[in-house]
């Protein structure tokens, strides 16, 4: 049985390489950042379908039983949901490794997209209480 001394760390059978560790875990936490942009993607690209559909709808039959601020209310839920997911996209495309500058490009987005959601909560909470 062979026995290696790396970093301080002892391997045993194969040497266990550390820099192919980290392409792995740089290239499984990118490819899930893009799936989750991709989750994102869809639900906005859903709730525009949604939102022309129920208007166009809406436009035709106005004595319909949904409002122009409850088709605001529904989308703008989706577009919420969009901003969290891309957030979360964002910090997992910077977990391994990330430099000063990826840190610094992370807090400017997280700050903007965190921003943009509490603002569009609110107006979200103060259409509820009106309709």
């Amino acid at each position: 049985m062979r026995v290696w001394l790396m970093n301080g760390f002892l391997f045993s059978g194969t040497l266990l390489n550390i820099q192919t560790m980290e392409e792995f875990a740089l290239n499984t936490t990118i490819t899930i950042s893009h799936a989750v942009e991709i989750l994102a993607a869809i639900i906005i690209g859903v709730a525009v379908l949604q939102v022309v559909f129920t208007y166009f709808r809406l436009l035709f039959q106005p004595l319909g039983s949904i409002t122009k601020e409850e088709i605001r209310v529904k989308f703008g839920s989706s577009v919420a949901v969009s901003l969290e997911l891309l957030l979360g996209a964002d910090v997992l495309a910077t977990a391994v490794a990330p430099s000063w500058d990826d840190i610094g490009k992370l807090a400017a987005i997280a700050v903007l997209r965190t921003a943009l959601n509490y603002f569009l909560e609110r107006e979200l909470k103060h259409s509820k209480s009106i309709a």
